[in-house]
């Protein structure tokens, strides 16, 4: 064998041996992603929100939906979804998960007053959309009807079918939400809402980026649970032991409307709205704080985030 040809094979020996290598570096390091991606798991599922929403968002390349902002809403690290007359005297700031269902009982049982209050004037409603039962249960479904509000505030409708989100909401435990064709159906309910402009952004996860930036700056916020309710800074959680009534909130608002004009047009129009007010908990609904999330305590208790820490309905 001449020396050209002995210095062949050995150099395409050598090549052989550096390629496997490669593929075997490639591979531990595919095993090392696994077992952290096993470990953050765990700890998600120990630690509750605080874990999984601090890493939200995280990992993902730079695209349009990291800055894509809805019509009118607020940006800034707390963005935030306008609803309501934007000189109104007083503010109610809203943390809520679509799947949460304390979130739900706070809707049900306050949503004819907040109404009531937005449409004269006195109030503003500012929601911040988060992912808590996405991060603590794995799905989809918080994330994926949360863009599909921030469509819908694009087309002026962000009220409306956010609450039919609320009416329609399934069970904790089934992640029907996840289902990009059934939020779509659901727009439905909304006179006007499903157009090709509306179903293109549901489908594409437009405002993906935005609820991620919403559930991060929740899990830095220190609020302890969805639904995080305050009226003009003040957690109502605390207020009167969380026994807040839809009546006393109305008076809260009112007093603070005295000697005021009450505010100028919507920030954020709402019609066509299904009607579902007459199915609703009237003003004399009693809420108080609870939490669903399994093993929570009261807001008196040591701190830790979780899903149904607000102010929700009394059994």
């Amino acid at each position: 064998m001449s020396q050209k040809n002995h210095e062949g094979k050995r150099t395409a020996r050598e090549r052989m041996q550096e390629q496997r290598e490669k593929e075997r570096a490639r591979a531990r390091r595919r095993r090392q992603a696994v077992v952290a991606g096993s470990v953050v798991a765990v700890l998600a599922v120990a630690g509750g929100i605080a874990v999984w929403a601090t890493s939200s968002g995280s990992g993902k390349s730079s695209s349009d939906n990291e800055t894509a902002r809805p019509r009118q809403a607020s940006g800034g690290s707390r963005p935030a979804i306008p609803v309501g007359a934007p000189g109104a005297p007083s503010t109610l700031t809203v943390w809520e998960d679509f799947r949460c269902p304390a979130c739900q009982q706070f809707e049900t049982a306050f949503r004819p007053v907040v109404h009531e209050l937005e449409d004269s004037g006195r109030l503003k409603s500012e929601y911040h959309l988060v992912t808590i039962i996405d991060g603590n249960a794995g799905g989809k479904g918080s994330l994926n009807a949360a863009n599909a509000a921030l469509c819908a505030q694009d087309a002026g409708k962000f009220r409306a079918y956010h609450d039919v989100l609320y009416s329609h909401q399934p069970p904790e435990t089934q992640d029907k939400f996840a289902d990009k064709q059934h939020l779509l159906q659901l727009a439905g309910k909304v006179k006007g809402l499903t157009t090709p402009a509306f179903t293109t952004c549901v489908n594409d996860g437009r405002y993906d980026r935005f609820v991620e930036k919403s559930t991060d700056a929740f899990a830095q916020s220190g609020y302890r649970g969805t639904p995080t309710v305050l009226l003009n800074g003040k957690d109502l959680a605390k207020e009167k032991g969380g026994r807040i009534t839809p009546a006393d909130l109305k008076k809260m608002v009112l007093d603070a409307a005295k000697g005021k004009q009450p505010g100028g047009k919507s920030a954020s129009p709402h019609p066509g709205a299904a009607s579902t007010r007459g199915k609703q908990a009237g003003p004399g609904a009693s809420p108080q704080v609870r939490h669903s999330a399994p093993g929570a305590v009261p807001s008196a208790a040591p701190q830790g985030q979780q899903h149904g820490a607000g102010v929700a309905p009394a059994s």
